[in-house]
């Protein structure tokens, strides 16, 4: 019926967005959905140009990154992907996800995202450790970095391109940019006084 699998896809999603009403939410993941699963890169990339666009403006698109899991995230990167989904993507972060090695458990601080990110999304979600109480750090990390990207857009509207510039080419701290050493030694004073406030709890 369809000539390629990415008509087929954007054929399909945009007649469930529209037979729902077409939700202020509504979220496609493409089979394609990292840099490293795109041939031969995410702007050549036959199946995402399709995707970009077919696919109804109103459809959110998920992207994980340069892998399925990301250690980094640059604005460079979500620039290309923006420039052939014709939307901002929704980053689907796998930084913690231990789904694929229980073995392990991802206690770090949340890194690797370039700031000023925020602007160039439509959404972030964190695919989290399975075990529930070890994200504490990553979560709470997580909403540190996200209070200094609302600083950071609040002030980048209110000054313009001069800050913008400014705030690009300096490599000193700045009110509201975001340390992830910082961030981790608030995530661990408030995780010890909600350990210390369990332990007192009875039965404990």
């Amino acid at each position: 019926v369809f000539p390629s699998l990415a008509q087929a896809h954007a054929s399909v999603a945009n007649e469930v967005y529209q037979e729902l009403g077409q939700p202020s939410v509504f979220l496609f993941c493409p089979t394609e959905y990292c840099s490293s699963l795109c041939s031969p890169s995410p702007n050549q990339s036959c199946y995402l140009q399709t995707i970009g666009q077919e696919l109804l403006p109103g459809i959110s698109v998920i992207w994980t990154g340069p892998k399925v899991v990301s250690e980094e995230l640059s604005a460079a990167l979500l620039e290309e992907v923006e420039g052939v989904l014709k939307r901002r993507p929704v980053i689907w972060d796998n930084l913690y996800a231990n789904d694929y090695d229980c073995r392990r458990v991802f206690l770090g601080p949340y890194m690797g995202r370039a700031p000023g990110l925020m602007s160039r999304l439509n959404g972030l979600l964190l695919n989290p450790n399975c075990e529930l109480q070890a994200n504490f750090i990553p979560i709470h990390t997580l909403g540190t970095w996200f209070q200094s990207e609302v600083w950071s857009c609040a002030n980048l509207d209110r000054a313009g391109t001069e800050m913008a510039a400014a705030l690009g080419d300096s490599q000193g701290p700045q009110e509201g940019s975001y340390s992830p050493q910082e961030a981790l030694e608030l995530a661990l004073c408030d995780w010890v006084a909600e350990i210390n406030q369990h332990a007192l709890e009875p039965g404990r």
